[in-house]
């Protein structure tokens, strides 16, 4: 299973629709999720935190605060894909978003193409075809 294209990296990708709205959600899934997490949310250690809490804090990179933010963590395999997941709720205006989905970039993940969470999911025996 290993040897399809994107498997072993980590994906970040918006999961609310594009445009303006007051909360937006940034869904980050994959090996590195957690790491990548706990480099731009200082408030706590979230991958020494349980699967399934929410938490509170500040997202920063680069010294430069990006948004206050809930963080929901979902510890592999209990999570939609079956890895690591975290999801950002953020304030939903495009720069914040934008802005944080760069910061996961820049931190190793890479941008998810469409069908991508599913397509983990599916690979990992979350859903069949017929869902």
């Amino acid at each position: 299973m290993n040897k399809l294209q994107g498997w072993d990296d980590t994906i970040v990708a918006l999961a609310t629709p594009p445009g303006v709205g007051a909360i937006g959600v940034i869904r980050m899934s994959g090996p590195d999720a957690l790491s990548i997490a706990d480099r731009l949310f200082l408030s706590k250690k979230l991958s020494a935190q349980p699967s399934h809490t929410l938490h509170v804090g500040l997202l920063t990179h680069q010294q430069r605060t990006l948004d206050e933010v809930v963080v929901s963590l979902f510890k592999n395999p209990r999570s939609y894909t079956g890895e690591d997941v975290i999801e950002f709720s953020c304030h939903g205006s495009p720069y914040v978003l934008q802005e944080i989905i760069a910061a996961c970039i820049i931190e190793g993940a890479r941008l998810a193409r469409p069908g991508d969470f599913t397509q983990r999911a599916f690979l990992r025996g979350k859903l069949d075809l017929a869902q």
